[in-house]
């Protein structure tokens, strides 16, 4: 086994641990504090600093890891998380509500820096380590996200299983002290230089992204919020206000993203491959956005049909064919950001790409209280077709090849977030 190999399997390895805790955590919060009586719209503000910290992080994060190596960033990301763990830990039940959801947005921010001080670290790795030629690359990148994400499955249901038998606060301890462990292994088995390199000297320098980068990052905007618009509190409370006890909720959205986090490790199968790694990629990214935006169509039109069918059932069958589009979509763009990005400042070129990702959740986050607490489970799906027919038509605009680091976007208002 090579360095290169090693190191990107250690990356991998320490990140299926920050995500299981991440996942975890989500799963922890939505449940606890809907068991107290949260209502959907409140249970979405609860993230809203999580998500908002994300955009700040991935930014910040990937110029980081350029001046500081992603070891450094790594670290940084699990040492916040901890440190968010033992905040919500300290959450006194005899506090007012305000009080109460004041310090939970406050720990949730904490939580949200570091996952995505975590992810462009991660992310960039693979850049540093998988070398030259598309091949590897896609298939490096298709692994780590799938795998990921299978992680995070595994975390929503681990939550659940711990909120249960061991309760809020010593699941919290127990998440804390993994994240320890991890974070000790990392700093023992990573080269500290890795993907270190010169760092942009001004913010103009830093927003200075190719078409590709620009474009991508709006498509991405719309497709995460096209997933959270559902997912994250809608989804959850719909299954529950159909008479789902809040194991099988779980159980659901774990399995969900277990099956999507399996369905992208796939994904390089499912793509016609290019030997400049652009020309056949780009078009299979169309046909797929076109392929996801009819799914929640689908679902909201056989909802209100005539056939007499359970509309919980129809939404659970409806999402799982999702995650297929989805997952391969999630792939393909994850690869193509590595494709498109500067190989010097890689590192940045992602922060600024899982900016938009941070973005695009935040916005799907909001819309997913508002719109189920205005309209229900019918709201967030039109929330979600209308976000994924701009994910599609952004696509029709994504460069066939690489252009010169720091050329103009067709997108300039991506160079303004």
């Amino acid at each position: 086994m090579g360095p290169s190999t090693r190191d990107y399997l250690v990356v991998t390895a320490s990140y299926w641990g920050f995500t299981l805790v991440d996942g975890a955590l989500r799963m922890l919060v939505l449940l606890h504090f809907f068991k107290l009586g949260y209502s959907p719209f409140v249970l979405a503000f609860l993230f809203l600093l999580y998500e908002f910290a994300g955009i700040v992080a991935n930014l910040a994060g990937g110029w980081l890891a350029t001046r500081f190596g992603i070891p450094r960033m790594l670290v940084a990301g699990q040492t916040l998380q901890i440190a968010g763990l033992l905040m919500l830990s300290a959450l006194d039940p005899s506090w007012t509500a305000t009080a109460s959801v004041a310090w939970v947005v406050a720990a949730q921010g904490i939580a949200g820096l570091a996952k995505d001080f975590t992810k462009t670290a991660s992310k960039s790795a693979i850049k540093a380590t998988a070398g030259e030629g598309s091949g590897r690359l896609f298939k490096w990148v298709a692994w780590f996200t799938g795998s990921k994400n299978a992680m995070k499955g595994l975390g929503f249901f681990a939550g659940g299983l711990l909120l249960d038998f061991v309760g809020f606060r010593a699941a919290l301890w127990l998440m804390a002290a993994l994240l320890g462990v991890i974070l000790l292994a990392g700093l023992t088995l990573l080269p500290r230089e890795l993907g270190k390199a010169k760092p942009s000297k001004t913010m103009r320098e830093l927003f200075a992204k190719s078409a590709g980068v620009n474009l991508l990052a709006a498509a991405r905007v719309f497709m995460f919020g096209a997933r959270d618009v559902w997912f994250v509190v809608g989804l959850p409370v719909f299954l529950y206000a159909a008479g789902w006890r809040f194991v099988e909720v779980g159980a659901f959205l774990a399995a969900w993203t277990i099956a999507y986090g399996g369905l992208q490790a796939i994904a390089p199968a499912l793509v016609p491959r290019s030997v400049d790694g652009l020309s056949r990629e780009v078009p299979g990214a169309r046909v797929w956005a076109g392929i996801l935006l009819a799914v929640p169509l689908a679902i909201a039109i056989v909802m209100h049909s005539q056939f007499g069918m359970r509309v919980d059932l129809v939404v659970v069958v409806g999402l799982a064919i999702f995650a297929l589009p989805f997952a391969v979509n999630s792939s393909l763009h994850s690869y193509l950001i590595l494709a498109y990005a500067g190989s010097e400042k890689a590192a940045e070129d992602v922060g600024f790409y899982y900016a938009a990702n941070a973005c695009g959740r935040l916005g799907g986050t909001l819309l997913s209280g508002l719109l189920y607490q205005w309209g229900g489970m019918t709201a967030c799906l039109a929330g979600s077709a209308v976000m994924l027919l701009a994910c599609w038509i952004i696509t029709f605009l994504l460069p066939g090849s690489v252009g010169k680091p720091g050329n103009k976007g067709r997108l300039n208002l991506f160079l303004k977030f």
